[in-house]
């Protein structure tokens, strides 16, 4: 099969394996990128994710995490669902609501993997990831064409907005890449007048994140400076506040993934059922979704910090 055949069907392939979006990259070192997280790293703006400033190699060239790679297939998955929650109430982020991410598109990625080369008839080498490796994911899926990445440095596209995962695989197959699309910001700034704490640099496309509400309520293992505390907008895991006023997510559309669904439907407890919520039953109610990673302390942590903020 042509090398433009064989990338069209893949793309095609993951589309009837419910991905949004897929394209393709060949494989380099990401040179541009080096000095951009060098300088990121030097200002201190990764905080506590002292992992951020390991295996940089690594992390500019997926060549020494798959052997012999010659092509990155970048993958985005929908999880977008309108999420209404009373004024005052504890908010988590709409990508958390349901069973770990991780878990769910890990199993599609392998299903999409084998398909792949049955349909091909092709025997590879690949490795994929979902957020759990030192891949630069919206570099390489901005490089495939997926979008573009945006003030707020999420990857935004042209027709769904910002609300979807990335994945990638990493493969020896040599395939034919994408164009980029170029960046559609303009001088609209909205997210970064809307951050509450400042996270975004004033020109945009730099995150401060020790100071992004999501690093305060997931990554910090120290107390929420008492100068952010009561700008934490109810935010008890994660925040959607910069994707909320991209004018670009006007074009999200709901997910169809059951997994993906509120477990359990928390937008009616009262702020004492928050308050009070034990850790048997934080396990029970969120064991299986990304609020695991925080774990039951940081969970209270944050619950209290919004509700006495409040």
């Amino acid at each position: 099969m042509e090398t433009r055949d064989m990338s069209q069907r893949i793309k095609s392939i993951a589309l009837d394996h419910k991905f949004l979006h897929a394209g393709i990259s060949t494989v380099r070192s990401l040179d541009e990128e080096k000095s951009r997280l060098e300088d990121w790293l030097l200002k201190g703006y990764h905080g506590e994710m002292h992992y951020m400033a390991k295996n940089q190699s690594m992390r500019l060239n997926p060549a020494e995490l798959v052997f012999g790679a010659k092509s990155v297939i970048s993958l985005a998955y929908n999880y977008y669902r309108p999420v209404v929650v009373e004024e005052g109430k504890p908010k988590i982020s709409i990508y958390a609501q349901g069973t770990d991410y991780h878990k769910v598109i890990k199993k599609k990625l392998k299903h999409l993997w084998q398909t792949i080369q049955t349909s091909l008839d092709v025997k590879a080498t690949a490795r994929y990831f979902v957020d759990s490796a030192p891949v630069m994911e919206r570099q390489w899926a901005a490089s495939a064409g997926l979008g573009w990445l945006g003030k707020n440095t999420l990857l935004i596209h042209p027709k769904h907005g910002s609300y979807f995962f990335l994945a990638e695989i990493i493969c020896d197959l040599d395939l034919q890449p994408d164009i980029p699309i170029h960046d559609h910001c303009g001088t609209c700034t909205r997210c970064i007048d809307a951050c509450p704490t400042e996270a975004i640099d004033s020109r945009g496309y730099v995150l401060k994140a020790d100071q992004c509400i999501s690093y305060l309520t997931i990554e910090t293992k120290k107390d929420i400076p008492d100068t952010l505390t009561d700008k934490m907008e109810n935010w008890v895991f994660g925040c959607d506040i910069c994707q909320q006023v991209c004018p670009w997510n006007k074009f999200s559309t709901p997910h169809s993934e059951p997994l993906f669904f509120t477990q359990p439907d928390h937008a009616n407890w009262t702020l004492d059922q928050w308050k009070n919520l034990s850790e048997d039953k934080f396990e029970e109610y969120f064991g299986k979704t990304p609020l695991k990673r925080a774990g039951y302390d940081k969970f209270k942590r944050s619950v209290k910090t919004v509700i006495d903020a409040g």
